[in-house]
C-alpha cells in the first residue's frame, strides 16, 4: 500500500507530508481547495508527463515522492528487472519526481529510470479512475482483460504458440509470394551468382594486387630513377663507392703518418659496405620491376574486375560477396521451394494444431465465469441502486484466432427493466458507467492485485441512498485493498476508515493547500459542511452517517 506521499512546490502546494493508512482513506475539500493536486501528484507518480506549469510560481522545481509498502513485489520486481535495477528490499518501493525548469527527473529507490519505465511500475501499483476513466471499461479488449481475471486464465502459453503460428504463417505467405517470380528474376539472380562466383573473389587480395598493379603502371619510370640511383652509388670513376674507395686509400696513408687518424676515421669502411648494400638494392629493385607485358595485362583487368563488382554489388569485395549470398539465398528459395513450402505447411499445421488445443482451453475457463462473473455483477449493481437491472456478459467467436484467444467479449448492460439489454458502450450515462465500474471492481476485488484504487470523484451524478450505497462498496473494497476517495458526498466521506480535508489557506500573503486529518467533531464539521449546512439537524445528520 502507499504509505507516505510527500509533494513540495506543486501548484498551490508547498509542501505536504501525508502518511496514509489502511482500508478506505477519504479526502474532502470545497471545490478549488487543491484535492485535484493529490490526484496529479499520484498521476506523475505513475509516469504521467509533466511540465514545468506545475512548478509552483516563484520556485524552480517541484517535487513529488511515494512510498509503497508491497506485501506482494514480484510483479514490480520483474518489472524491475527488466530495467536493470534491484528489485524492492522487503517490498519497500520508493518512487520519485523532480519536475524542473528546463529538465525532468524520475527515481525508483533512488535509481534513475526511463518516464516509459516508470509508467510500466506505475500500471503496477495503482488503479486510478477519475470522472472520465471509466471510459476504459467500454473497451471490449479491456472488459476481456476483466473476465480472464476473473477466470483465472493464463495467456502466456496460447500468445507463444500463437506468434509462433503466426510467424510460420508469415514464412509461408512469403514463399507462395515467391512462386510468382517471374524467368526474368531468376535469370538476373543466376547472372549475378555466377558472376560473383566465377571472380573467386578474395577481399585479402584487393590491396596486394592494386598495389602491384600501380607498380607495373609506372615500371618505366621506377626502373629509371632505381637505375639512376644505382649508378650514382657505382663503383666507375664518378659512382659514390668509388670515391669513397678513393677516400679509404688517402685515409690509409694518413694512418701510416699519423696513427691518430685510425679512431678519427672509424666508420668509414661500414659506410663504404652499406652504400654496396644499397647499390645492390637499387639494381635489384630495378630487376624486380621488369615486369612481363602479359602479367601487367592481367593485374589491370583484375582490378578492373574488382572496380566493375563494387559498382554494381557493393562498396567493397565483404559487400559483393554478401550480395551474392543474399541472392543465392533467393535463388535457393525460389528454385526449391516445393520442398520448402510443404514441410512449412506441414509445421505451421502443426503450431495451429497447439494453438487450437490451448485456445480452446481458454475458451472453455471463459464460458463457465463468463455467466458466473456476470451474476456477480449484477448482484453488485443491486446494491448499488439497480434494483431490476440485467448484465450480460457474450462470448463472440472469431473466425480466426488472435492474440488473446478464439473469442470477443461484451459487456451487455439493461437499468430498465422490460428494456432489451444493449452493449454497455451504448446505454449507459456517466454515471452510471461510474456505478457498473465500481460494481465490477467490487466483484473483482479478490482477483485485483494492484495495491492502492484512487477513486477520484467517480461518484458524480449520484446521490442520496444511492451515495450512501457508493460509500459502503467503497468501504467494502477497503477491507480488501488501500483506496482512496476524493468525494463531494457525505455519505462516501463517512464510510471511510480515514477522513482528510483539503483547503485553501493564506500563509505570508501566499494562497496554499493544506490537508489535515478529520476525527472526532472535526470530522462531524466536515459532514455538516457537506450536508450544505449547520444547526442541530445537519448535525445529527452527519453523526447518524458516521454510526452507519
Amino acid at each position: 500500500m502507499l504509505t507516505l506521499l510527500k509533494i513540495r512546490n506543486l501548484a498551490l502546494v508547498d509542501e505536504l507530508v501525508w502518511e496514509l493508512g489502511e482500508g478506505l482513506v477519504a479526502v474532502t475539500g470545497e471545490t478549488g481547495a487543491g484535492k485535484s493536486v493529490i490526484v496529479g501528484a499520484l498521476k506523475l507518480v505513475l509516469g504521467e508527463r509533466a511540465d514545468k506549469s506545475l512548478i509552483r510560481t516563484g520556485e524552480d522545481s517541484c517535487t513529488v515522492e511515494a512510498v509503497f509498502e508491497l506485501e506482494e513485489s514480484s510483479e514490480v520486481d520483474a518489472v524491475l528487472e527488466e530495467g536493470g535495477l534491484e528489485p524492492c528490499d522487503g517490498g519497500l518501493l520508493i518512487v520519485r519526481r523532480v519536475i524542473g525548469a528546463r529538465a525532468n527527473r524520475q527515481f525508483v529507490n533512488d535509481s534513475p529510470v526511463t518516464l516509459s519505465l516508470l509508467k510500466r511500475i506505475g500500471e503496477r501499483l495503482v488503479d486510478l479512475h477519475g470522472p472520465h476513466d471509466h471510459q476504459s471499461l467500454l473497451s471490449t479488449e479491456r472488459q476481456l482483460v476483466m473476465l480472464d481475471a476473473y477466470a483465472d486464465v493464463e495467456l502466456g502459453s496460447f500468445r507463444d504458440a500463437w506468434q509462433a503460428w503466426r510467424e510460420k504463417q508469415s514464412e509461408l505467405e512469403d514463399l507462395r509470394e515467391a512462386e510468382s517470380a517471374g524467368e526474368q528474376e531468376l535469370e538476373l539472380l543466376r547472372h549475378q551468382v555466377s558472376e560473383i562466383d566465377a571472380a573467386e573473389l578474395k577481399p585479402e587480395e584487393e590491396e596486394e594486387i592494386t598495389d602491384r598493379w600501380r607498380r607495373a603502371g609506372n615500371a618505366t619510370r621506377l626502373v629509371e630513377l632505381s637505375g639512376a640511383a644505382a649508378n650514382l652509388l657505382g663503383d666507375d670513376e664518378s659512382g659514390v663507392v668509388a670515391r669513397l674507395g678513393e677516400v679509404q686509400r688517402l685515409t690509409r696513408e694518413l694512418e701510416k703518418l699519423d696513427p691518430s687518424m685510425s679512431d678519427r676515421a672509424m666508420g668509414l669502411e661500414g659506410a663504404v659496405v652499406e652504400l654496396q648494400d644499397l647499390e645492390r638494392v637499387f639494381r635489384d629493385y630495378a630487376d624486380e620491376l621488369d615486369l612481363d607485358p602479359s602479367e601487367a595485362a592481367e593485374l589491370e583487368e583484375r582490378v578492373n574486375l574488382f572496380e566493375s563488382l563494387k559498382r554494381k554489388y557493393g562498396a567493397t569485395l565483404e559487400a559483393v560477396l554478401a550480395h551474392r549470398d543474399r541472392c543465392a539465398e533467393r535463388l535457393d528459395s525460389v528454385e526449391n521451394r516445393g520442398e520448402r513450402l510443404q514441410r512449412l505447411v506441414d509445421e505451421a499445421a502443426k503450431l495451429r494444431e497447439k494453438v487450437d488445443k490451448l485456445g480452446r482451453a481458454v475458451g472453455l475457463k471463459r464460458k463457465k465465469a463468463a455467466p458466473r462473473l456476470a451474476k456477480e455483477i449484477a448482484g453488485q449493481l443491486r446494491d448499488l441502486g439497480f434494483k431490476s437491472s440485467t448484465f450480460e456478459i457474450r462470448l463472440e467467436p472469431k473466425r480466426e484466432p488472435g492474440s488473446a484467444g478464439f473469442e470477443a467479449v461484451e459487456f451487455f448492460f439493461g437499468p430498465n427493466p422490460g428494456e432489451p439489454v444493449q452493449p454497455l458502450r451504448q446505454v449507459a450515462s456517466s454515471g452510471e458507467v461510474s456505478r457498473v465500474m465500481l460494481a465490477v471492481k467490487s466483484a473483482l476485488a479478490d482477483q485485483d492485485s494492484t495495491p492502492l484504487m484512487v477513486f477520484d470523484e467517480i461518484d458524480a451524478n449520484v446521490g442520496g441512498e444511492i451515495a450512501r450505497a457508493v460509500g459502503r462498496k467503497m468501504s467494502a473494497l477497503g477491507e480488501r485493498h488501500q483506496v482512496v476517495a476524493i468525494t463531494h458526498f457525505p455519505q462516501v466521506a463517512a464510510s471511510a476508515a480515514r477522513h482528510y480535508v483539503v483547503e485553501k489557506q493564506v500563509v505570508g500573503g501566499r494562497t496554499c493547500s493544506r490537508l489535515f486529518p478529520v476525527d472526532g467533531d472535526g470530522r462531524v464539521e466536515e459532514l455538516v459542511r457537506m450536508l450544505g449546512g449547520g444547526g442541530a439537524s445537519a448535525t445529527e445528520m452527519a453523526k447518524s452517517l458516521l454510526k452507519a
